[in-house]
């Protein structure tokens, strides 16, 4: 099947600021920021390749739950400006994108919205990974989101604002790759055996992104900046989820630029995140790139704003999408 039109869709990569694991482990808070650096999936009368494995499992789930489709997927040509194994939800936006691409309707006849695209998308992932939600909602709703945890399902939003414009995310990209699966697999089983350094992680952690909330709404970046190093030390003391490599990148970052960053996503590897002024960033960014090409040239340094997100409206329990729905391509 091919469309007579372009399909595509352009998905945020995210940033975790505060709170790894604790989307799924239920009980604490996560928080969240979409970044600007895409994900990019496009069908059309100039896409004629064969479908990736990816592309093929996601059509193959669509066909359990949505009538009419064609046996196989369309072709389609995905392009991502964040690095991959980072940390930073390549991988979902990449899912996210198909999903928004393979919906549409010229293929399904109809308007799926993305409430149910972040749900097939959440469960799509936990059947491979068995993680949390995070991710899903942070790609598809945009902005930064205060999360609540829980066992099962997708966490729920208590909140959402703007990223403030006057700030930058910098992105330091380790050049050494995470490892989700083996994570969460090792993370359950600490929570099955009630291990006292996941509970200790889970406090701290929860504290920590209680307060990168409120200096998000606060637009106060020094306690942000303190927030965050808080709970990179939860989950480089509590979890081991820091490398020495890390730990020199963080240490380089604060002597070359002034910059505290935190490891975003499971770690093992992966990227470090920081904020800085708008108007600082370059100079920034320019400062690390020095510092790091002399002993680590492997990493990368990249400045990126956030990405907007979509309106949201307050209701009993929790919120959900206003008249404007998701962060919509």
């Amino acid at each position: 099947m091919i469309p007579t039109h372009p399909i595509h869709a352009v998905v945020p990569c995210r940033a975790c600021l505060s709170g790894e694991d604790l989307d799924w482990l239920g009980g604490g808070h996560s928080v969240s920021v979409a970044l600007s650096l895409t994900t990019t999936a496009e069908a059309g009368p100039s896409h004629t390749q064969a479908a990736d494995e990816w592309s093929r499992e996601v059509w193959a789930f669509l066909r359990e739950r949505l009538t009419g489709l064609a046996p196989r997927p369309p072709a389609v040509t995905v392009r991502s400006e964040a690095p991959a194994a980072s940390g930073l939800s390549s991988s979902t936006a990449r899912i996210v994108a198909l999903f928004r691409v393979f919906t549409d309707p010229s293929f399904t006849g109809r308007h799926i919205g993305d409430d149910m695209i972040a749900q097939w998308a959440y469960e799509f992932e936990f059947a491979v990974f068995h993680g949390g939600g995070m991710d899903h909602l942070a790609v598809v709703e945009g902005g930064a989101l205060l999360l609540e945890g829980r066992e099962h399902g997708l966490p729920a939003v208590r909140e959402q604002l703007e990223f403030p414009d006057e700030w930058r995310v910098i992105v330091v990209d380790s050049g050494t790759r995470k490892n989700t699966r083996h994570h969460i697999r090792d993370v359950r089983a600490q929570l099955a055996a009630r291990d006292p350094e996941l509970v200790a992680y889970r406090a701290v952690a929860d504290e920590a992104s209680v307060q990168v909330w409120e200096a998000l709404r606060d637009r106060d970046l020094p306690g942000l900046g303190a927030a965050m190093v808080r709970a990179h030390e939860a989950m480089r003391d509590h979890q081991r989820m820091s490398t020495p490599l890390l730990e020199e990148l963080r240490s380089l970052a604060l002597r070359a630029a002034d910059l505290p960053l935190k490891l975003s996503g499971a770690g093992g590897g992966g990227a470090l995140v920081g904020v800085c002024p708008a108007d600082t960033v370059e100079e920034t960014a320019a400062r690390l790139t020095r510092a790091l090409s002399v002993r680590h040239p492997q990493a990368r340094v990249i400045p990126t704003p956030a990405a907007p997100g979509a309106r949201r409206v307050p209701v009993a329990g929790g919120w959900q999408p206003g008249a404007t729905g998701g962060a919509h391509c």
